[in-house]
């Protein structure tokens, strides 16, 4: 064991060596959950050697995905021309007045935030795993990891300190649909996420959820995607693969994509996202994301009057309960959709294809559908947990209630013994007892609300005790006899007072000439007084 702990640390050592053995510490727990599937935590994590050949791992981007400039493009134009026809885009200039675009830089971030945790990926059991922002900083600019951990944080907005981040960008007039905020924030599925991506990380393909649109605007750093069309079966895409990890299935699986065999009719799309750019992701498609160098964006799914019907369909087989409160909103606020809602038959299947694995992952970078439907199980695991809490609780009352002993409440309380008759038939034990059964039985009284039971009850208990205690040790005094002395003792010091500074006792008589008289004489008259008393 030892050997084997050495070993470790001297590997995660060399590993990062800049790092303090407290930034180590985090860092390494962090990594541990989060890849908990790694059976050798210090050497798979940079096995393949992705430090040294990601660049030359996959071919050039051919970027054929369409860029508009956000300047001259209405949002009419926007939904006819590319959300109606779940087309996707890269808008350009759309976030040139955002403030993030100076102020989210690693540096900046780190110095705002350094002691805020942010998610980094789940364990085994579909808990969050976090770091803080200067721990990921220094892992970060040390790490060599195939797939380095990767911030894919979507609870800043509900955070004292991190909700900040919500005032450096705006939501672009071509999403500002949103169509899941009738159900309120606390109800619906989680929905944006702030995302620090270093090299080599990602998301492996998969579909968003719940049939929902996406954008993500990209502040730093740049981003390799790739995207197929809604009708691309799950088979093709979803092999069998050594991980779960993006970089993974860019190996292996987007070589196929360039192979003769592929089939024409689902040629993916690609494009190279730079700084200042914005996608938007139809809902329906496939896509994975690939960091070609360290990255920060943010990213937000909606459901618009555009993919209304496909979202309603999804909604209504994955989240019912759901559904019923979002179908009363719409037919208060929306009556044209609750109609829509009312004629779509959700007991069909729909044409496009769903990615139903994306509803777990262990994956350190964890996509946005994988996130999404995480969190979304997170909120509704924490639900069952306090049902759960409360309802043992219950139990536990109700059984300490009834494993409460039923005495009597109208039983006459056991007669006090002397000391003599407790030594000889060894009923001291039992006196103690008795107090025990006239406390439970003084108890069930103030439920019964018989209050001369309860006062016979308190009355006995004392009279045994005074007598146990007085039996027990000559010298002790009952609780009348114990205060009456202490009266006395009071008296008795305010007497002595008055002696020593020459004024009137309680007696009357006038001690002044005793300030004149001998120590001696003093003496013996408080001596003899102190007998008296």
């Amino acid at each position: 064991y030892f050997i084997q702990s050495n070993l470790r640390v001297t590997m995660e050592k060399l590993d990062f060596p800049s790092l303090s053995a407290k930034s180590l510490k985090r860092i390494n727990r962090a990594r541990y959950k989060a890849r908990e599937e790694l059976k050798n935590q210090t050497v798979d994590w940079f096995k393949n050697s992705y430090y040294e050949s990601a660049d030359t791992l996959l071919p050039p981007v051919v970027d054929t995905v369409p860029r508009v400039d956000s300047r001259t493009l209405t949002p009419e134009a926007f939904r006819s021309k590319y959300e109606l026809p779940r087309i996707p885009i890269v808008l350009t200039h759309a976030m040139d007045e955002w403030p993030a675009m100076r102020k989210w830089t690693l540096k900046k971030f780190t110095k705002k935030y350094k002691n805020q945790a942010f998610k980094v990926g789940e364990d085994n059991r579909g808990n969050s795993v976090k770091l803080k922002m200067k721990y990921f900083k220094e892992y970060v600019a040390c790490n060599k990891d195939d797939s380095p951990l990767y911030i894919f944080d979507g609870n800043y907005g509900e955070h004292r300190k991190k909700k900040q981040l919500l005032g450096d960008y705006t939501v672009s007039p071509y999403f500002d649909e949103d169509l899941f905020h009738y159900v309120g924030e606390r109800r619906r599925p989680p929905y944006r996420w702030v995302v620090f991506g270093p090299k080599r990380s990602g998301t492996s393909v998969h579909i968003d959820p719940l049939g929902t649109h996406a954008w993500n605007a990209l502040v730093s750093g740049y981003k390799r995607w790739i995207l197929f069309p809604t009708n691309t079966p799950r088979w093709l895409l979803k092999q069998n693969l050594p991980d779960s990890e993006a970089i993974t299935w860019f190996k292996y699986v987007h070589p196929q994509t360039n192979d003769i065999n592929w089939p024409s009719e689902l040629k993916p799309i690609e494009c190279l996202q730079g700084p200042g750019e914005m996608i938007f992701v139809p809902g329906g498609w496939w896509h994975a994301v690939l960091n070609v160098s360290d990255s920060i964006a943010v990213t937000q799914n909606y459901v618009s009057s555009a993919n209304f019907p496909s979202s309603w369909h999804k909604t209504v087989r994955g989240r019912p309960k759901l559904s019923k409160k979002w179908l009363a909103e719409l037919r208060i606020h929306r009556p044209d959709l609750a109609k829509i809602a009312d004629e779509v038959d959700v007991s069909q299947p729909l044409a496009e294809q769903s990615d139903s694995s994306s509803n777990g992952s262990t994956s350190s970078s964890s996509s946005s559908s994988s996130c999404s439907s995480c969190s979304d199980s997170d909120v509704d695991r924490r639900r069952k947990r306090s049902r759960s809490r409360k309802h043992r609780t219950s139990v536990s009352k109700n059984k300490t209630r009834s494993d409460s002993p039923a005495e009597d409440p109208k039983a006459e309380p056991r007669k006090p013994i002397s000391q003599s008759d407790a030594l000889r038939s060894g009923e001291l034990l039992k006196s103690n007892q008795s107090s025990a059964r006239d406390e439970a039985s003084r108890k069930s009284c103030c439920s019964s609300g018989d209050k001369d039971s309860r006062k016979k009850s308190y009355r006995s208990r004392r009279e045994r005790n005074d007598s146990y205690y007085k039996n027990q040790s000559p010298g002790r005094q009952t609780r009348e006899e114990t205060k009456s002395g202490r009266s006395d003792e009071r008296s008795y010091e305010r007497e002595e007072r008055a002696l020593r500074n020459g004024k009137t006792s309680r007696h009357g008589s006038v001690h002044s000439h005793r300030r004149s008289s001998s120590p001696d004489v003093k003496r013996h008259e408080m001596r003899s007084r102190d007998m008296t008393l």
